[in-house]
């Protein structure tokens, strides 16, 4: 094949030579508009246009400059590092300015990098981001400047994995579109850890407004609870902007575990399409925030029974929620599997317009456990939902429960031949027929409804998204973390620092098993750098001491399992603030797991402010769970899980369970777990104690709080079949998000030892305050209250 090829000397420039925005050309001799060495890497629809390869930051700026209409740059293999790219041209429709990689997936941008595209017609291609993070509020942006965006742009095949900014709180977003028909398509976007929504859609000028954009075929890989507002996957405009149309089309995509925050995608404007996009076990709802006239259509909300798991949230005028698939979508309030919210009066645009004219048809439903009617009513929200239209709808459910919550007067939405398997709400109950309907899988797995031999099926396409289907093919979509217990199982022998060596020399899931009924002894503190579990061996009841502030440190990408170990503090330094377990002093961008069970903490009181676990502000937990385990003189806290005092809604871990332990002589809180502020964009905290004993708990005069167990602002609360003896207060306040409380079968000296405080609804069960032996007093499953130990 001929090939056009040009060269410039380093030293002359051309004053008649001159780019599409009329500025002089200046060329390095080593740029050259062909290589033929690369010929072979090269498509032939490559070969046929000028090609200029770089690499180096200097020559891509050179090549810029020299770009024409229908000329590739490519990217050299390798590591580019602190690359600060401007991609700057003017191309055509038949023959746009490409950036590509030499080869798709071997061009890594790292440390801190980004990219700029501006001007009509550019092309990228092949990029991946990892190790590192933007300088700068936006690793890819489609515009140079305020003034400068791109117009009928594309960005395919690139890759942003876990480039997130090491401070937790530092926001920053991925993809930020501006400007007007771009597309971004077959994209592989996972793990961002630091605060920020992954992809945006701007309109704060005209020049994006009515945007046209397309977004489709690209994988969303899994976003772990972020603990605050700002951890959408997608959000298309703000509320400032919110009664402009966007006409955005987001489509074919696929969403795996996308749980950042309550809205996986927040429409924020109007007139946009979200149409065959597949949701995989995303906590979280495809939501309607703001703007009018958008479209939700044919998508596939599969939840697999995975807790807070949902739908599709209603707000504002003329919706459409149209032949949607759910299955097992569990979650509730904001996260239910159909929810329409109430609005306020006379809205401003950044609060909750009052739905109207929505159009909720032809959607199935298979055992999804909360449809929301009304949801948010409360004395500001008083506006109930209008002038809508819940047709030819199907809910089937293996669970007699009801389906629906009405929060509301729902008369303004007309029900009509709808479908149910179970008896539904009396309130919805004339717009339904109950038939006899089986499941049976369609040609793509989904299993729908069937009645006499015929599916009740919504539109769907034929092709619907996948993890194969979407992304890029040469960038794995493996799970990025080791489950505990998955990896080898290594004997370790009682010593001095056998324990810390084991450790450094683990690999992520590796079972580290404690073989001998002795002493181990850590003069070095582990860092725990990936999932590893830490057991004793069968009939061995090891101990371990140690000489450092903690015993163990979590940082990015710990996850720790401890099973069967007595941890002693005797040997702990004597001074204030030790702990067994502690997190990472700085901030951490991957949340982190921490599983006890049946341990034993004892003498932990060498000095004051000796905690079990000390958890750092920038910090957060997907979960701590302690089963089975005894704690004994203790001179701090347990578990404090209130570093996050800011009140914007932020808090250091989602799931905290309590089952089956004991609690005795501790002069700190056994729990106190804070999340202040009204924000609503959150799941957690999430707390379960039951059948747990603590006694002479909380009465240490560094006890700020006086409480054995504090809650500030959890969102859901469950205690039970537990028992408080001598103990300080159980304190819980109640604040935002309709949370949801049960405290039942507990033993309490008095009354007073619980004191719940707040505007919000709770339950309570039942209280005693007698002295019967605990023994004698059964818990709501049959057991005896409280726990002790073996």
């Amino acid at each position: 094949m001929s090939v056009k090829t040009k060269c410039f000397s380093n030293s002359e420039k051309s004053a008649t030579l001159v780019n599409q925005f009329g500025k002089p050309i200046f060329m390095l001799k080593q740029i050259f508009l062909l290589i033929t060495a690369i010929g072979a890497l090269l498509p032939p629809a490559i070969l046929a246009q000028e090609v200029i390869k770089v690499n180096t930051v200097q020559a891509f700026e050179a090549a810029v400059e020299a770009a024409q209409p229908g000329t590739t740059i490519v990217m050299a293999n390798g590591v580019w590092k602190d690359a600060e790219l401007l991609f700057e041209g003017k191309g055509t429709a038949q023959q746009p300015i490409k950036l590509i990689a030499e080869r798709s997936g071997q061009v890594f941008l790292e440390g801190q990098s980004n990219l700029r595209i501006a001007g009509e017609y550019l092309h990228v291609e092949g990029l991946v981001f990892r190790n590192g993070y933007t300088p700068t509020s936006e690793v890819i942006a489609f515009r140079k400047d305020n003034r400068m965006l791109a117009h009928h742009s594309r960005l395919t095949a690139c890759v942003i994995d876990n480039y997130s900014n090491p401070e937790r709180h530092e926001q920053d977003s991925w993809v930020v579109l501006y400007g007007k028909n771009n597309r971004v398509d077959h994209n592989h976007f996972e793990g961002k850890g630091n605060r920020g929504v992954t992809m945006v859609v701007r309109l704060n000028s005209k020049n994006s407004i009515e945007n046209d954009h397309v977004i489709e075929n690209n994988y969303f890989g899994p976003r772990r609870p972020l603990g605050s507002n700002g951890g959408e996957t997608m959000r298309i405009g703000t509320s400032h902007y919110s009664m402009e149309n966007s006409n955005t089309i987001v489509r074919n995509n696929y969403f795996n575990d996308c749980s950042g925050e309550t809205e996986i995608i927040s429409s924020k404007s109007g007139q946009n399409t979200f149409t065959n996009n597949l949701f995989y076990e995303c906590q979280g709802s495809l939501t309607l925030r703001h703007g009018d006239g958008n479209k939700v259509e044919g998508n596939i909300f599969l939840g697999n029974g995975i807790p807070e798991t949902g739908g599709v949230r209603v707000i504002n005028r003329k919706q459409t929620v149209r032949d949607n698939y759910g299955y097992g979508l569990t979650g509730a309030r904001f996260r239910g599997a159909l929810v329409v919210m109430n609005g306020i009066p006379n809205s401003p645009l950044n609060r909750y317009v009052q739905v109207s004219e929505a159009s909720i048809k032809n959607n199935v439903f298979v055992n999804a456990e909360h449809i929301e009617l009304g949801a948010g009513s409360d004395a500001e929200r008083s506006a109930p939902p209008i002038n809508s239209v819940f047709e030819n709808n199907t809910i089937y459910s293996e669970s007699d429960r009801d389906v629906f919550t009405i929060h509301d007067d729902i008369s303004g939405i007309k029900f009509e031949k709808n479908t149910s398997n179970q008896a539904v709400n009396q309130k919805v109950k004339k717009g339904f027929k109950i038939k006899k309907i089986t499941l049976t899988p369609d040609n793509n797995g989904l299993l729908m409804p069937t009645l006499k031999g015929k599916q009740i099926r919504p539109n769907l396409s034929s092709e619907i998204p996948t993890r194969e289907n979407t992304g890029v093919p040469w960038y794995p979509k493996l799970a990025k973390r080791a489950a505990f217990g998955s990896g080898k199982v290594q004997a370790v022998k009682a010593g001095v620092n056998t324990l810390f060596d084991a450790i450094k020399n683990a690999k992520p899931g590796d079972v580290l098993e404690l073989s001998d009924a002795q002493d181990y002894y850590l003069t070095k503190m582990p860092i725990i750098r990936f999932p590893i579990t830490i057991k004793a061996a069968a009939a061995t009841k090891p101990k371990l001491y140690w000489e450092k502030k903690a015993a163990f440190e979590i940082v990015n990408g710990g996850e720790l399992s401890l099973d069967g170990i007595l941890f002693n503090g005797e040997n702990a330094p004597d001074g204030p603030g030790n702990s067994v377990i502690r997190t990472s002093k700085y901030s951490m961008n991957e949340n982190y797991r921490l599983k006890i069970t049946e341990c034993r903490f004892e003498n932990l009181d060498v000095n004051h402010s000796f905690d079990v676990i000390r958890v750092y502000k920038n910090t957060f937990a997907d979960e701590i769970h302690i089963s089975k385990s005894s704690f004994n003189g203790i001179s701090g806290h347990v578990l404090a899980l209130d570093k996050e005092t800011d009140d914007i809604g932020i808090y250091n871990a989602e799931r905290v369970t309590f089952t089956e332990n004991h609690f005795s002589d501790i002069e700190g809180a056994a729990l106190s777990l804070y999340r202040g502020g009204k924000d609503e964009s959150t799941f957690g905290p999430i707390l379960n104690i039951d059948h747990c004993s603590f006694v002479n708990v909380g009465n240490g005069k560094r006890n700020k709080s006086n409480s054995v167990i504090d809650l500030y602002g959890a969102q859901k609360i469950d205690i039970k079949n537990s028992v408080f003896e001598k103990t300080a207060k159980i304190r819980v306040h109640l604040i935002v998000g309709d949370p949801k409380v049960a405290i039942s079968d507990l033993k309490l000296e008095q009354e007073e030892d619980l004191k719940i405080t707040g505007d919000q609804d709770y339950y309570l069960g039942k209280i005693h305050t007698d002295s019967k032996d605990d023994k004698t007093i059964i818990g709501n499953d049959g057991k005896p209250l409280g726990y002790k130990p073996l």
